[in-house]
C-alpha cells in the first residue's frame, strides 16, 4: 500500500525532517572516519551466499523447474517472457516502420521459385535473404520463417558430402552439400512460402561485419563514448542494445514480411532454425504470438546456452535457460532432436520437464524430442525428416507420410546474391554501426518520452516493470525471509541487535543491525543503507553517528546492513574495485551477464529483502528510508518497485549518472539503466510517496516532477542543496525540542 502524501502525520514529518538534516550533516562530518560497526558474523567468517560463488557462465548446468500448478506457470512465464523482451531491447516493442520490402531475381526449379528479398526491419537496416514459393498454389499458403545459424544460409559441406552420406546424415549429393537451403526447397514442394533471412554478419548481411557480430573480443574505447557508441560498449548495455537483440528485431520484422505477403495464410505460420537459428528459434517464438509450430533444433539443453556472442545478451537467462525459454511456446507444438553435442542429456533432463510443462496443459504429446546421440551437431536429412512430419501436420498440409526430401540443382552464386545491378550493396562499418545505436536509442526515447502524456500508471507499467524485469523481482519465488537471531546488547539509552536475514530460495544472506531505543518508540522505524555499509552509520568511538542518535533520542528505531560485496561480505575488509566476471577472454558483458545479476542489481536485492522484512513487522507503524554515499539510486529503485508501506525517502544521488560508466565491470554496471530513464527514472517511481532528494544541486529532474504532478503529488517531493545543512539541522533540532 502506498500511503497518501496529504494524510502524513505529525510524527512522520519528525522522521522525515530527521534523516534529511542528519543525512547531510553526516555526509559532512563523517565522511573519512575509519568506523567499526558491531559484527554480525564472527571475525573472519563470511557469509554463506551464493552470490559469492563464482559466476555462472554459458557452460553452467541451468535446469527447468517446473511449477507445481498451470496457475503458478502462467504466473512466471508473463514475466519470464517480459524479462525476454527488456533483455533484447524490445520492451516495449518499437514501433513498426515501413519496410520497404523488395523481391526479384526469381529464379525456378522443379516444383518451387526461389527470389531475392530485401527489406528494412529498422529505417535504414536492412534484412536480406531468398524466399522460396511453391511453383504451383491455391489460395494461401502456410509460411516458415527460417533463421539459419551459423555457417550462413550458404553452408556448403562441400566434399564431406560424400562422407555424410556414408554415415547417414545426407542422402542427395547435390543439394545436401547446402542444408539450409535444402530444407527450404523442400518445405516450398510442401507447399509453404519459405523465407530464410541472413544472420547478422552472413552472406548479404554485411552492414554490421561479421567479425563484430560473432568474433568481437576486444574493447573499443573510441566506440565507447556517451556521444557516439558500438555494439558491445559500456554506452550500448545501459541501452540493452546488442546484437542478439538487433538479430531478434530482425527476425520479428521477418514474419511482419511474411505475414505481409498477399499469397500467405498467417493463421499457419511456423519457424525452425538450427544451432543459432535453433536459438532465434527459441527466442522468437518466446516473445511473438504468431508462429503455431516450432522445431528449435540443436540447443535446447540444460547445459551449453549458445558460445557465441550472437547468442548471449546481458540479462536473458539469470535464474533461467534455454530449456524454459523453449517451454514459453506451450501449448503450441514444437520438436528437436538430441544429438552427440551438448544436447545428448535431453533426454533424461531437458525434455521430461517440457513433457511435464506440457502435461499441466493437458496436451503432454505436443512437445517431442528424438534421440539421435550418433550423430554430432546436425540439423541433416534425418532430423529435416522429423521436422517435415510435425509441419505436414500442424500446419495441415495434408500430405502423405512419411515425406521424402528431393534431390534439386543447387543455386549458384549469382542467384543467390542479393546485392547488385539496380540494388547495390549498403554502406556499412563502424560510422553506420555507430548511428545504428544511435537511431535505436532515439527511437526508444521517443516512445518511452511520450509515457508522461499517459499517466502515472502507464509509466509504472513499462518503466516499473522493465526495472523489476531487470532486477528479476517476482521472477523467482523468494519464499520467506528468516531471520536469524544473533546477538542482544544493553547500550544505555538503547538496545543493540545483530541478526542475518536468509532468502533460502535465492541463496542471498544479509547481516543486519538493529538499534531500538529503550523508551519512547511507538513504532516509527528508518531503514538507512549506506555506501560504506553499517560501517557508515558509526563513529571512530564505534558509537552511532550523531544523526542516528538523534533519531534514537527521539524514540525512533534504526535498521542498518551491510549489503552484497559490503563489510561482512568483504575478505580481510578489502574493498572490491570491479565486479567479478566469468573467465573468458572476450570482453563481452553478456557472457557474465546474460547468467548473473550486476552487483548493482544484487544491492537492490537486499534492500528489498530489508523493506520486505520491516514491512512484514506488525508493530512497524512508520517506515523512513535513507539512502546515502553512493546507495542513493539503490535505494529510489528498491523503494520504487516494492509494495511495502513507506511514508518517506531519502536519496542521496551525489550526481551521479550511468552515462558517466566506463565499463561494464564498474559496480554500479546496471544493464538497461539509461535506455529506461536512468537515476531520473528511479527516482520518479517513488511517487507518490514523500521524497527528498540530495545532490541534485536543489534541482529536480524534469522526469521526477512530471511524475510527481501526474500522481497529483507534486508537495510530495522536494531536492535540498548540502549547502542548507545548518538550517535543516537546526529545523530539526526544533522538531525535536516541540515534541
Amino acid at each position: 500500500m502506498i500511503v497518501d502524501p496529504g494524510s502524513a502525520s505529525r510524527v512522520r514529518f519528525l522522521v522525515c525532517s530527521f534523516f534529511v538534516a542528519g543525512l547531510l550533516g553526516l555526509s559532512v562530518a563523517t565522511a573519512v572516519v575509519d568506523a567499526q560497526a558491531p559484527r554480525v558474523l564472527p571475525e573472519g567468517e563470511l557469509p554463506k551466499d551464493r552470490r559469492l560463488q563464482p559466476p555462472k557462465d554459458l557452460n553452467g548446468y541451468h535446469p527447468f523447474l517446473v511449477p507445481e500448478t498451470l496457475d503458478a506457470w502462467k504466473t512466471r512465464s508473463k514475466k519470464l517472457r517480459r524479462r525476454v523482451l527488456v533483455a533484447t531491447g524490445l520492451w516495449p516493442m518499437p514501433r513498426a516502420t515501413p519496410l520497404n520490402a523488395k523481391i526479384y531475381g526469381k529464379v525456378v526449379r522443379d516444383g518451387f521459385t526461389v527470389e531475392k528479398v530485401h527489406f528494412e526491419s529498422y529505417p535504414g537496416h536492412f534484412v536480406t535473404g531468398l524466399l522460396f514459393r511453391p511453383a504451383e498454389s491455391a489460395g494461401k499458403c502456410p509460411a516458415v520463417l527460417s533463421p539459419h545459424g551459423h555457417g550462413g544460409r550458404h553452408q556448403d559441406h562441400g566434399k564431406k558430402i560424400e562422407q555424410l552420406i556414408r554415415d547417414g546424415q545426407e542422402k542427395h549429393a547435390a543439394s545436401g552439400r547446402f542444408p539450409k537451403l535444402a530444407r527450404c526447397a523442400q518445405l516450398a514442394r510442401m507447399g509453404c512460402v519459405t523465407f530464410i533471412y541472413d544472420m547478422l554478419g552472413y552472406a548479404d548481411s554485411q552492414q554490421l561485419s561479421y567479425q563484430l557480430a560473432h568474433r568481437y573480443a576486444k574493447s573499443r574505447p573510441e566506440m565507447d563514448t556517451p556521444e557516439r557508441w558500438g555494439f558491445y560498449s559500456t554506452q550500448a548495455e545501459l541501452r540493452l542494445q546488442s546484437i542478439f537483440g538487433v538479430q531478434t528485431y530482425n527476425s520479428v520484422r521477418a514474419l511482419d514480411f511474411l505475414e505481409s505477403l498477399p499469397d500467405v495464410d498467417p493463421e499457419r505460420i511456423g519457424v525452425t532454425g538450427g544451432s543459432g537459428g535453433g536459438t532465434q528459434t527459441i527466442i522468437l517464438c518466446a516473445i511473438d504470438h504468431r508462429p503455431i509450430v516450432a522445431f528449435p533444433q540443436g540447443m535446447v539443453s540444460t547445459s551449453m546456452q549458445g558460445g557465441c556472442t550472437c547468442e548471449n545478451c546481458s540479462l536473458l537467462r539469470v535464474g533461467s535457460g534455454n530449456v524454459e525459454l523453449t517451454a514459453l511456446f506451450a501449448p503450441k507444438p514444437q520438436g528437436m532432436t538430441a544429438a552427440n553435442d551438448w544436447t545428448k542429456a535431453m533426454m533424461r533432463e531437458g525434455y521430461p520437464t517440457l513433457q511435464k510443462l506440457y502435461g499441466l496443459y493437458g496436451v503432454r504429446d505436443r512437445v517431442s524430442c528424438a534421440s539421435h546421440l550418433q550423430f554430432p551437431h546436425n540439423y541433416n536429412y534425418v532430423t529435416r525428416g522429423l521436422m517435415y512430419e510435425l509441419f505436414n501436420r500442424e500446419l495441415k498440409l495434408g500430405l502423405k507420410s512419411p515425406i521424402v526430401e528431393n534431390d534439386w540443382k543447387p543455386l549458384d552464386e549469382k542467384e543467390r546474391a542479393v546485392w547488385g545491378g539496380d540494388f547495390p550493396k549498403p554502406p556499412g562499418g563502424d560510422d553506420y554501426e555507430a548511428s545504428l545505436t544511435k537511431d535505436i536509442d532515439r527511437i526508444s526515447t521517443t516512445r518511452l518520452a511520450a509515457l508522461s502524456t499517459k499517466g502515472i500508471g502507464e509509466f509504472r507499467r513499462i518503466v516499473g516493470g522493465a526495472f523489476e524485469a531487470i532486477l528479476g523481482v517476482g521472477l523467482r519465488t523468494s519464499g520467506e525471509i528468516e531471520r536469524v537471531r544473533g546477538t542482544k546488547a544493553d547500550r544505555g539509552s538503547y538496545l543493540e541487535f545483530t541478526d542475518r536475514l536468509e532468502v533460502a530460495a535465492r541463496g542471498e544472506v544479509v547481516p543486519l543491525v538493529s538499534l531500538h531505543p529503550k523508551s519512547g518508540w511507538k513504532g516509527d522505524v528508518v531503514l538507512w543503507v549506506d555506501g560504506r555499509g553499517k560501517d557508515g552509520l558509526f563513529g571512530d568511538d564505534d558509537k552511532p553517528v550523531a544523526a542516528v542518535a538523534k533519531l534514537l533520542d527521539a524514540g525512533v528505531a534504526v535498521l542498518t546492513a551491510d549489503l552484497y560485496l559490503q563489510g561482512e561480505f568483504l575478505r580481510d575488509g578489502r574493498k572490491p574495485t570491479k565486479a567479478p566476471v566469468v573467465a573468458n577472454r572476450r570482453e563481452f558483458a553478456g557472457y557474465t551477464f546474460c547468467y548473473n545479476d550486476t552487483t548493482f542489481a544484487r544491492r537492490v536485492h537486499d534492500i528489498s529483502t530489508l523493506l520486505e522484512f520491516i514491512g512484514a513487522d506488525s508493530r512497524a507503524k512508520s517506515l523512513g528510508v535513507i539512502g546515502t554515499r553512493g546507495i542513493g539510486a539503490h535505494v529510489a529503485l528498491a523503494c520504487g518497485v516494492s509494495n511495502a508501506k513507506i511514508d518517506s525517502i531519502f536519496v542521496d544521488t551525489a550526481g551521479f549518472r550511468f552515462e558517466s560508466l566506463k565499463s561494464y565491470r564498474d559496480l554500479d554496471f546496471f544493464p538497461g539503466a539509461i535506455k529506461y530513464g536512468g537515476v531520473p527514472a528511479m527516482l520518479a517511481l517513488c511517487a507518490p510517496r514523500r521524497l527528498v532528494i540530495a545532490g541534485e544541486r536543489g534541482r529536480i529532474a524534469g522526469l521526477v516532477a512530471k511524475t510527481y504532478a501526474a500522481a497529483g503529488a507534486e508537495a510530495a517531493v522536494r531536492s535540498v542543496d548540502a549547502d542548507a545543512v545548518a538550517v535543516l539541522d537546526a529545523a530539526a533540532s526544533a522538531t525535536l525540542t516541540k515534541r
